[in-house]
């Protein structure tokens, strides 16, 4: 094995054969990497991840608050008072610029700590759905997690996996991926393991698993060639962190509001003082400072102080009523975007249900079979008209509709201490724990070789 590290393949691997790619990358399509070979390639080449945005510092993030029309004329109306108390002989506390500066304090510090609890709830989640990939390594099949993927591992992919690095096939059995997110293709696409004769269009690379792509039918083996950055999903990322972030309806709304108030503010103090010195006699140096403090408190009136800091209760309100409801939002603007939103399109299987099939009948020549019990862990029994299932030709059937649908599977399902651990697509599964159900189970491997496949 050598152990030359590279962060990808350096070509294009659709074009030579499987093998040929598996060698220049150091690595044995059976053994897969070694231990040892995979930590040096995985310290030399970093982790299989999409690079992040560097994080906002906390600072910055707090003065972010400020960062708003409304608060700039709070911010101006805080120095005019300060000013008129000054200019009227610094009597007493300046309650006015006090009260100002107090509210722009808490509706800054509102919107940073519910800002910082959506970020930490963000990290928790995104640490408890990191990724997975079976691989092959020392000659032996185990999980890890995706970020530790590195160029040269040997992956294994089946129906229901997502990709998680850019590879070359090296077999694939009625293998198709779901490519829409990343090439815009409708419908799944069938792989092949052969070379293909030409370079192609992204789309047309039907010898490569690419990285935020997910596999529908069939399973697969390939060699990573490019993880993180280095594949075709990392180029896109990092074109979209070129983007400038848009500020959201709200926050245009209130700019609007601003400049709109602010520039009324003015022009109504500069009317009232301009229409006072032509109406009146002006004589002394004290008549003319009281008719521009008359000038300042009307300005000082027309702000909306209580504004800014009524926005932020409200869409914090907003952020809790949706961590209620098991949404996290990152900003609190982001509450007023959802309201916005006419439609929301979501994945529903395994975003808003667990993926998880359940045998809960079997109809065969002779009869019917109730089944309990849900989910992956094979807690139940099987039952006919509330009685268990007695030994008979129904028994035999419905043990013959388990086993093989047992048999035609490439799902696992193991114990693990007191949790049940499921691999596979979950109808497949769905056998595998309806058998062990029926307390019937014997290790089918030994007696049963596959020869072939038909999907």
């Amino acid at each position: 094995m050598t152990q030359t590290v590279v962060n990808r393949f350096e070509g294009d691997p659709s074009i030579l054969d499987a093998t040929e790619v598996a060698r220049a990358l150091g690595t044995d399509p059976e053994y897969g990497l070694s231990s040892a070979d995979a930590a040096a390639r995985f310290a030399a080449a970093g982790p299989n991840e999409l690079a992040a945005r560097a994080g906002t510092p906390a600072w910055r993030q707090l003065l972010g608050q400020f960062a708003d029309p409304l608060v700039y004329l709070l911010l101006a109306s805080i120095v005019v008072s300060l000013v008129a108390w000054a200019l009227e002989g610094a009597h007493g506390a300046p309650i006015e610029a006090i009260v100002i500066a107090l509210i722009v304090l808490a509706n800054g510090a509102l919107g940073f700590v519910q800002e910082r609890q959506a970020e930490r709830a963000v990290a928790a989640l995104q640490a408890m759905a990191a990724p997975t990939s079976r691989v092959v390594r020392d000659g032996q099949e185990l999980g890890i997690p995706a970020r530790e993927l590195v160029p040269g591992d040997i992956v294994l992919v089946a129906e229901g996996n997502a990709v998680t690095a850019d590879g070359r096939l090296l077999r694939a059995a009625s293998l198709t991926v779901a490519e829409a997110a990343l090439t815009g293709e409708s419908e799944p696409v069938l792989k092949e393991v052969r070379a293909l004769a030409t370079a192609a269009p992204l789309g047309d690379r039907v010898n490569m698993l690419l990285s935020g792509t997910a596999v529908t039918r069939g399973h697969g083996r390939a060699v990573v060639t490019a993880p993180g950055m280095a594949t075709e999903l990392g180029r896109i990322a990092t074109l979209l962190g070129r983007t400038e972030e848009e500020r959201t309806p709200l926050q245009r709304e209130i700019d609007l509001v601003g400049r709109v108030l602010g520039i009324t503010v003015i022009v109504i103090a500069i009317v009232v003082v301009g229409a006072i010195l032509l109406t009146s006699s002006i004589e002394s140096a004290g008549a003319l400072v009281d008719v521009l403090l008359i000038g300042v408190s009307l300005a000082v009136a027309a702000v909306p102080e209580g504004l800014p800091a009524i926005l932020t209760v409200i869409l914090a309100i907003g952020v809790q009523r949706m961590a209620r409801q098991r949404a996290i939002v990152k900003k609190l603007s982001s509450v007023e975007t959802l309201g916005s939103a006419s439609a929301i399109c979501s994945d529903k299987t395994g975003t808003l249900t667990r993926n998880e099939m359940t045998i809960q009948r079997i109809v065969t020549r002779s009869g019917e079979v109730a089944v309990s019990g849900v989910g992956y862990r094979p807690d139940g029994d099987l039952t006919v008209d509330g009685r268990p299932l007695a030994p008979g030709a129904l028994r035999d059937e419905v043990l013959g509709v388990l086993t093989g649908g047992s048999l035609a599977s490439d799902a696992a399902l193991r114990e693990e201490g007191e949790t049940w651990t499921a691999r596979g697509d979950p109808t497949e599964i769905a056998f595998l724990v309806a058998e062990r159900k029926l307390r019937a189970t014997e290790d089918l491997a030994t007696r049963f070789t596959r020869r072939g496949e038909i999907p």
